[in-house]
């Protein structure tokens, strides 16, 4: 394994983080408390594996240019402006989150995790995309 082998590795994260945040928020809403925990614990840990092999690729191998396909390019940037924007915000918001229910702080962890969520869930799944995007779909075009 090399480097080079990041950009799935993070997009594999991505889609675990996805399937926890949408089974925590299940958990939730069905009233278990408990596996809801286990769940977003199991999010986060995943997401910071995430920000790790990230950080450690773009590093080493910087960044891949997307290949001028035209109107495909204008998608791609639709999905990526908003999802770096997105994924700054969010780190102090999930951590804010965290703090709120490690310290039993319910309202306040229930009023922030309404904005939060989504916009976790919003740059995992893209983060998916535009792996995808970059790496496997449009590949040959580069």
């Amino acid at each position: 394994m090399t480097v080079y082998d990041l950009p799935a590795i993070n997009a594999s994260l991505n889609a675990i983080a996805t399937v926890l945040l949408g089974s925590g928020y299940v958990a939730i809403r069905r009233g278990n408390k408990e596996l809801h925990k286990k769940l977003m614990i199991s999010a986060l840990a995943v997401s910071a594996a995430f920000l790790a092999c990230y950080l450690v690729y773009h590093y080493h191998a910087g960044s891949k240019p997307f290949p001028d396909l035209g109107w495909i390019k204008t998608v791609y940037l639709l999905i990526l402006v908003p999802h770096i924007i997105l994924a700054a915000i969010m780190v102090p918001m999930i951590l804010k989150t965290f703090w709120h229910a490690f310290r039993g702080e319910w309202e306040s962890h229930k009023k922030i995790a309404r904005w939060t969520f989504p916009i976790w869930m919003y740059v995992s799944l893209t983060g998916v995309v535009i792996y995808l995007m970059l790496y496997q779909w449009f590949t040959s075009a580069s």
